[in-house]
């Protein structure tokens, strides 16, 4: 009897290979229907797999050939099965450049979705592959202290990593230097909120950041041998405290204040 199978992938291509893999044979020698095809979701997101039902036909009685079966020592075959495993794993993981594509297929959707204009150039960094992006009255996709910006990155990086162990790249979205901009910004107010932990005798508490720009307050004070910082609370609320190393008495502060005052 024939034997017949049901099976799954993101396109019906991957579905028909799946069940050749399990059935162990060629296209040539099976046939198959498609039972449900592929949905794209939003933003290529939660959407539908192709699903088939692949029958192998039924192979002609052929005559019994003798065949001379040559044994492969057990050690051979060990590491033959470990580097055709090896080889099969190195292909199903998307390439570098895969990687970006897929980047740049996202955002291009979510581009066109909104129904802006956006071109974008890519350069290397030490810490990734940036994304220049261009166009007009592009502030909608930075939002306030960049936090538009950082969810795009972050889906960014969701879509151009999916199903990636290792080789993973790290993708960086900016705007018109934006990310510079707000750096100097986060250095300059790390030096005044110093001073003022140090006037104050107190502990500053910054407003909530992200880890990288928490990253930016803690090393623009690590060499100030004035303070010291500490992050403090739970994502995504998390935030820098500075921590004056001489700390004034309540009372001293309370008398200079109303010194300042009079």
């Amino acid at each position: 009897m024939a034997s017949v199978v049901e099976a799954t992938g993101k396109t019906v291509a991957d579905a028909l290979k799946s069940a050749l893999q399990q059935l162990g044979c060629t296209e040539a020698d099976v046939d198959y229907e498609v039972l449900e095809e592929p949905s794209k979701g939003f933003l290529g997101f939660f959407g539908k797999d192709a699903r088939i039902k692949v029958t192998k036909k039924e192979a002609a009685a052929e005559p019994a050939v003798a065949t001379e079966v040559k044994e492969i020592p057990a050690e051979e075959e060990s590491v033959a099965d470990e580097e055709d495993k090896a080889a099969a794993v190195a292909e199903s993981y998307p390439s570098a450049a895969e990687q970006l594509a897929r980047a740049e297929k996202f955002l291009r959707e979510v581009f066109e979705a909104m129904g802006i204009e956006v071109t974008w150039q890519q350069r290397e960094a030490e810490d990734g592959v940036i994304f220049d992006l261009e166009g007009d009255n592009l502030g909608i996709l930075i939002g306030k202290h960049g936090q538009t910006l950082d969810s795009l990155q972050y889906l960014v990086n969701l879509t151009a990593n999916r199903g990636v162990a290792d080789g993973r790249v790290r993708i960086i979205i900016d705007i018109e230097g934006y990310r510079a901009r707000r750096e100097e910004t986060l250095m300059r107010l790390a030096g005044h909120l110093a001073e003022k932990a140090c006037r104050i005798g107190e502990e500053v508490h910054l407003e909530p950041m992200n880890r990288h720009e928490r990253k930016i307050i803690h090393m623009a004070l690590q060499d100030n041998r004035r303070v010291s910082t500490y992050s403090a609370g739970d994502e995504p609320r998390r935030y820098v405290v500075i921590v004056p190393r001489r700390r004034r008495r309540r009372r001293d502060y309370d008398a200079q204040e109303r010194y300042n005052e009079d």
